[in-house]
């Protein structure tokens, strides 16, 4: 039947996938994107289904593993990989998919199983796979309350030295609604050019909903949209002509903070893929001047392409690695964007492939790393002038403890962000006078900004 032939091959692309991923160490929207490229003949909704089953088989690994080890005698750590995937692939469809039947997701699987060379396992993936049809409505998870870290681990699909990290630091329920969000689909945030005129923005946003997208203006920022459904953002109305950029919030709030003047200096030292730079330029309107640095061609390339497309002319980009002092910056900046290279822990939700290939031990290493890109920045930052840190994880060694050994160690003193926010944010603003934002908690990613004045 021609239907079943393309449905199979739909799971065998996704199985690829996986493979490729978990083989070669790839990131999953990476591999996606060359499959989805590949197979560009497929229409739209046979590429959804293969973007969803691949994504949300990685992001519920965890939970799909706890569940099928529940049914099966081989537990899923003692699999080959290909029938490990085929499981948890059928796993997903019986447990997520409602526009997938029962049936069809175990006769895919078992064909699947057959195609890949394993004829003799196609009893026991048929066998697995619909036990969990028959109980997926009593599945037993583990309990609440009688242990929250397992709970939320299996639950919401996170490694338990996260879940645990998380609790530490910040409580169960902020806990829990940060694993929440983490599984729930993103809207892609875009910031608006702030000197396009009101009737301009106002027509994009015309155009866009025309175009089938959801748009909500940020409750934060009056430039800031949050779109969801309809086109790919570089094929919007208004993408080419460089009226707005992708950007998350939280990052858009790094700029407000640092207090962008007419006529400055501002040196953004970890600025891929340009996000902040962009911002900073177009506050300037013209003036002054934005050094633009990265440490590699390739990145620096993609600050490059952003900056043509959105037509700023004071902006240098440098290739530069951070951890090198750049003599000639030395005190030239009246502002230095520092948003370091971190664990990524507030971006789960948009980078899945992050929880699995963090490590609890890689953190002091990060840190160090951290540490030692602040020690050069500092020194680029006029006496009197700004240096604004900022990450995009949700873990106090990284944010709060850095800024601590700052004012320690480096002549920085800390200035409260509060003034800079808009009212809704004030109250996150911690005892240091620093920004923790959580997804889940605040309308946008994990984040940390903290402002310090070069004494």
């Amino acid at each position: 039947m021609p239907g079943e032939k393309d449905d199979l091959l739909l799971r065998q692309l996704v199985l690829e996938t996986l493979l490729e991923v978990n083989n070669k160490g790839e990131y999953i929207n990476v591999v996606l994107k060359g499959v989805l490229d590949k197979y560009n003949y497929l229409d739209g909704k046979k590429k959804a289904f293969i973007k969803k089953l691949a994504t949300g088989c990685l992001e519920r690994k965890i939970e799909l593993d706890y569940v099928i080890d529940g049914f099966s005698k081989t537990k899923t750590n003692k699999m080959k990989p290909v029938i490990r995937f085929i499981m948890e692939m059928g796993a997903y469809q019986i447990l997520y998919m409602d526009n997938v039947y029962d049936t069809a997701a175990c006769n895919l699987a078992v064909s699947l199983a057959k195609k890949k060379g394993f004829q003799g396992l196609t009893g026991f993936v048929n066998g697995v796979l619909r036990t969990i049809c028959r109980n997926k409505d009593s599945i037993a998870y583990p309990k609440k309350e009688d242990d929250f870290i397992k709970y939320a681990s299996v639950f919401y699909s996170m490694p338990e030295w996260i879940v645990k990290l998380w609790c530490e630091q910040y409580g169960e329920a902020t806990t829990e609604a940060m694993l929440q969000a983490s599984l729930q689909d993103n809207p892609v945030s875009v910031r608006m050019n702030e000197n396009l005129a009101r009737y301009a923005v106002e027509d994009l946003v015309g155009k866009w909903t025309a175009a089938g997208v959801k748009v909500t203006q940020s409750e934060y920022l009056p430039y800031a949209y949050a779109l969801s459904g309809g086109s790919a953002v570089q094929d919007l109305a208004g993408y080419e002509d460089g009226y707005f950029t992708v950007q998350d919030v939280s990052s858009m709030l790094v700029c407000e903070c640092a207090g962008i003047k007419y006529g400055q200096t501002v040196i953004d030292i970890c600025a891929a893929p340009g996000g902040k730079t962009m911002h900073v330029a177009t506050k300037l309107q013209g003036t002054g001047k934005v050094y633009s640095c990265d440490v590699s061609e390739y990145k620096t390339g993609r600050i490059t392409e952003n900056i043509r497309r959105m037509g700023l002319t004071n902006v240098e980009v440098r290739v530069a690695d951070a951890t090198v002092f750049m003599e000639e910056f030395a005190e030239k900046a009246d502002v230095v964007l520092a948003d370091v290279p971190c664990s990524g822990l507030g971006v789960l939700g948009k980078k899945v492939d992050i929880k699995y290939r963090l490590k609890e031990e890689d953190l002091a290493e990060i840190v160090k790393l951290q540490r030692e890109i602040l020690s050069n920045a500092y020194r680029y930052v006029k006496k009197g002038g700004i240096l604004l840190y900022s990450t995009c994880t949700v873990n106090r060694a990284e944010n709060n403890d850095n800024v601590k050994w700052m004012t320690e160690n480096l002549p920085l003193e800390v200035v409260s962000v509060e003034d800079c926010l808009p009212e809704t944010l004030r109250k996150a603003v911690g005892a240091d006078k620093t920004l923790q934002l959580f997804r889940g908690v605040q309308q946008c990613d994990g984040f940390y900004i903290a402002k310090l004045r070069r004494i």
